[in-house]
């Protein structure tokens, strides 16, 4: 059999997304029967044992799986936490496959996150260059004018010499001691909506992602989740600009779960 890259040989099981298996062998933790490797070596998945931090990755025969989960505030999107706080991973109990999540959601908001084993599929969601769109329903405690939602629209300076790209802002509800807007975002840079609103002197009160790609949070309750039906690999698909025939592994029938 050809040998094949070992970052694309660990995506492949499901241990993690392809960007995340370069890391891991750039630090030093992933070996080739026995011996260090480095980025670019090649394996026969079929024959050659390869492990990762001491783990024995299982190449091929793995069922793939896209879910996604209503994650509660609280969590955290790291598979471990060395401050021992709570892990998303935590809520999916009935989840045999080792899935992790796509991309991140701060531990002091919510909604939804996307979870998978599919390291082709994480790899295509979390590419900067597909600009996926994101929305976010989030309550501010001022009144919010309408000069600071253009100037959130038109982008802000989140750090010194990095700004937002244009974005769609929209007023949801407006009330005498609070605001709910809704953010629909085509970038991802880290805790970006919190960011934005404290560059405008907004005070977040609540962060809920609701949308990504076109697959909603729907009727999901905190700590719930649910496998991608077709429909919502579609939108995914279309969302990223992939062809229709792309094939992720398929979806199973849909069910749901998770701890409350």
């Amino acid at each position: 059999m050809e040998k094949v890259r070992i970052q694309k040989i660990i995506s492949d099981s499901g241990y993690c997304s392809r960007r995340k298996a370069e890391q891991l062998i750039a630090d030093g933790h992933v070996k080739l029967n026995g011996h260090p490797v480095k980025l670019g070596d090649k394996a026969d998945p079929k024959t050659d044992i390869i492990t990762v931090g001491g783990e024995r990755i299982k190449a091929g025969g793995v069922t793939l799986r896209y879910i996604k989960l209503y994650k509660p505030r609280g969590y955290v999107t790291t598979m471990q936490d060395e401050q021992g706080r709570k892990s998303v991973t935590e809520l999916l109990d009935g989840i045999e496959e080792r899935v992790y999540p796509v991309g991140r959601l701060d531990r002091n908001s919510e909604g939804l996150l996307l979870l998978t084993n599919d390291g082709n599929f994480a790899n295509d969601i979390m590419h900067p260059r597909k600009h996926i769109p994101k929305t976010y329903r989030v309550t501010v405690a001022e009144k919010v004018t309408e000069d600071v939602i253009n100037r959130l629209m038109t982008g802000v300076e989140i750090e010194e010499n990095v700004m937002t790209a244009p974005c769609e802002v929209t007023v949801v509800t407006e009330e005498q001691e609070r605001t709910v807007l809704q953010f629909t975002i085509y970038e991802g840079k880290n805790r970006q909506i919190r960011r934005m609103c404290e560059a405008v002197q907004l005070t977040v009160r609540r962060l809920r992602r609701v949308n990504i790609g076109g697959v909603k949070l729907g009727m999901l309750k905190p700590g719930e989740y649910a496998d991608l039906t077709k429909q919502e690999m579609q939108n995914l698909r279309s969302a990223m600009g992939v062809s229709a025939k792309t094939e992720y592994g398929g979806s199973k029938s849909r069910r749901t779960g998770g701890k409350r």
